[in-house]
């Protein structure tokens, strides 16, 4: 059995605080719709006060009755919660020790900061826990442990209702941001125009879903962008491949931009021209702030931690992760393999919420499309879909009609599928595929050079 944890301390509250909160509420009802929206029972940390508080908002739900010591005192005694003498005395002891209504805002901050700090010591407690129990891998440990950080980190955030007044001059003061300089308001861009044209730019907190049937380019697909983004529009990158080392992703970036067959920089064979070249394609990544993490097991929660230590990245960055189904999700596995890539899905789309940020992601396509006459992907074709395509902002399809086809008169051609796009319009943006440095390109670049 795992050792008890023992903190070996009083946890933390403030008397006074809990009761200038219920004291100025008394004093002030009007002021418990306010108080509703910072605190719950659990951030009391005395009983009594937890019940008075429960009291507080049934009595709020009841437009016959008000918030006052007498109402107050007859719920707590029909709740059984004392009797009505030992009621009345807690609640003058209450408003004795309320200075003032006035600062009440205040009083709230210390009850919530103090309640915080307990559940933080309760995790804390768990996580103790948890790590001396070796029935368990140590992975499984530290996911649970991040998770139990993180639970308390986005219980503190707004969740309000907006009145749409305030939302309207928001969205106003956006356009008029936008008006002004639509580039740097516009999103991410791909930098390939006629995609840009459809997608407007990759919004924050957007999931863009690349998926593929394998050898179609999705790495590639997706490194180009990654160039793009970070090189033209001086984005910061992450990216994550579960698949292949950072080096190997290096050794394809340095191919498609130096345009030296990737085959040459395997086997070593370099010309002094090619070094020239590569020297150069070197210099200009170099410039970028890309990250990559080539770690090949991989869960939301170890992502968005190591996403949350690089600095530039909120609000003005991506993320890139390749792919999908290599990802896992503990807490989800006993439920099957398509519950586990649906729950990962969903979590990519609140992290890319969190972080302000585009995330896109890799995702393999069903075998059945081989069996197709026409083997063009649709949405129905991502492997393991369960809620993919709910959870994406955007879906891309990758289709090359010469890898099934060599004789066809469209070689080196590559179309990519907006299949979904929350924002715009759907279609389909042809482009051009050169196999030798995995490079996509204009169409109409490539065609203006012929």
């Amino acid at each position: 059995m795992p050792a008890e944890f023992n903190p070996q301390m009083t946890p933390p509250y403030s008397l006074q605080a809990e009761q200038s909160v219920l004291g100025s509420i008394l004093i002030d009802p009007d002021k418990f719709k306010d108080v509703v929206l910072q605190l719950v029972e659990s951030d009391f940390m005395i009983e009594l006060h937890r019940e008075m508080f429960s009291a507080m908002n049934a009595l709020s739900f009841d437009q016959s009755r008000q918030i006052d010591p007498v109402t107050l005192t007859n719920i707590l005694v029909e709740r059984g919660v004392a009797d009505e003498q030992k009621c009345r005395e807690s609640i003058m002891a209450i408003l004795n020790a309320t200075p003032s209504a006035a600062n009440l805002n205040d009083y709230v901050n210390i009850v919530k900061e103090k309640s915080l700090r307990r559940r933080l010591l309760d995790v804390s407690e768990q996580i103790h826990t948890t790590a001396l129990d070796e029935s368990d891998s140590v992975y499984t440990a530290l996911e649970r442990a991040e998770q139990l950080v993180y639970g308390i980190s986005d219980s503190q955030k707004n969740n309000d209702l907006i009145d749409i007044k305030t939302l309207l001059y928001k969205t106003h003061d956006n356009l008029v941001e936008l008006s002004k300089d639509p580039e740097k308001y516009r999103g991410v861009m791909t930098h390939f125009s006629g995609l840009d044209g459809i997608l407007f730019g990759m919004n924050k907190g957007d999931l863009i879903i690349v998926g593929a049937r394998p050898a179609m380019g999705k790495t590639s697909f997706v490194l180009n962008i990654a160039e793009n983004a970070a090189y033209k529009g001086k984005k910061t990158v992450c990216i994550f491949s579960l698949e292949m080392s950072g080096e190997e992703l290096v050794k394809r970036m340095l191919s498609t931009e130096a345009c030296i067959p990737s085959t040459v920089l395997r086997s070593g064979n370099l010309t002094a021209q090619d070094w020239n070249k590569l020297g150069m394609a070197a210099s200009k990544l170099a410039e970028c702030n890309i990250y990559i993490d080539g770690t090949t097991e991989s869960t939301v929660s170890r992502i968005k931690a190591k996403l949350n230590r690089i600095k530039g990245l909120k609000s003005n960055g991506l993320v890139i992760i390749d792919y999908l189904q290599l990802m896992q999700d503990p807490n989800e596995k006993r439920n099957g393999r398509t519950a586990e890539v649906s729950a990962i899905s969903r979590n990519l789309k609140i992290m890319a919420k969190e972080l302000e940020v585009p995330v896109i992601c890799c995702s393999q396509l069903n075998r059945e499309l081989e069996k197709t006459k026409e083997k063009m992907p649709t949405m129905a074709d991502l492997r393991e879909s369960g809620s993919i395509e709910q959870d994406a902002d955007a879906v891309l399809l990758l289709y090359r009609p010469d890898y099934y086809d060599q004789k066809q008169d469209q070689q080196n051609r590559a179309q990519v599928i907006v299949a979904k796009n929350r924002h715009g319009s759907t279609g389909t943006v042809e482009m051009a595929w050169d196999p030798q440095f995995t490079k996509f390109s204009e169409l109409s670049n490539i065609e203006e050079q012929n």
